[in-house]
C-alpha cells in the first residue's frame, strides 16, 4: 500500500469538499475521482468508474436542490490514506428559524495526485426519510416555495474553506 504526506491528503480532501459541497458543481467534484473508482451508497447503489458517478449524482442532486451538506469534522490516517468525515445533510427551515438535518459519515480512500479511489458513504436512513417528511410539511406551514429559493444559511462552524454562500446562486464556483 503506498504512503502518502498527510499535507498532500488534506490539500486533496479541502478541494474535494468545495469542489462538491460547498460550491455543488458536480462536474468538478467528479473529476476528483480516478476513472476506475468506486462509489459505496448502502442506500441508493453501488458504482464504479468516475463517469458512473458523474452520471449518478447530477440527476440526484438536482432531485433534491433545498439540500446541502454542513461541515461538522473530519481526521484523516496518512498511513491508509484515508480520510473520515461526519456530516450534516441539511435542509434550511422554511421558517426561517434553524434547519433540518440527518447525519451522514463518508470514508474516502486516497489514490494519489489529488484523486481519490474510493468512497463509501454512510446516512442515518430513518432519520433521513424523517426529515423529508418534517420539511414538506413546514413547507406547507411556512413557504410552499422554499425548495425552489435554494437557501444555504446555516453552514456550521467548521473552517472557512467549509462555508459557501447564503444560496445556491451565491456558491463559490470551483477554480
Amino acid at each position: 500500500m503506498p504512503s502518502f504526506d498527510r499535507e498532500e491528503i488534506e490539500r486533496a480532501f479541502h478541494v474535494y469538499w468545495r469542489a462538491g459541497a460547498v460550491g455543488e458543481d458536480w462536474d468538478a467534484w467528479a473529476e476528483r475521482f480516478t476513472e476506475d473508482a468506486d462509489y459505496v451508497e448502502h442506500v441508493l447503489g453501488n458504482l464504479k468508474g468516475r463517469e458512473a458517478i458523474r452520471g449518478w449524482i447530477k440527476p440526484i442532486m438536482q432531485q433534491y436542490p433545498e439540500l446541502y451538506t454542513a461541515y461538522e469534522w473530519h481526521t484523516i490516517d496518512a498511513d491508509a490514506g484515508r480520510v473520515i468525515v461526519y456530516m450534516q445533510n441539511r435542509r434550511d427551515h422554511p421558517s426561517g428559524q434553524g434547519t433540518i438535518d440527518f447525519p451522514g459519515v463518508t470514508i474516502l480512500d486516497y489514490a494519489g495526485g489529488g484523486l481519490w479511489k474510493r468512497e463509501e458513504d454512510f446516512w442515518a436512513v430513518p432519520t433521513a426519510y424523517r426529515t423529508v417528511e418534517e420539511y414538506a410539511e413546514a413547507c406547507k406551514l411556512h413557504d410552499p416555495e422554499h425548495r425552489e429559493k435554494r437557501t444555504r444559511l446555516h453552514w456550521g462552524n467548521g473552517p472557512e474553506w467549509t462555508q459557501g454562500g447564503r444560496s445556491y446562486a451565491e456558491r463559490p464556483r470551483s477554480r
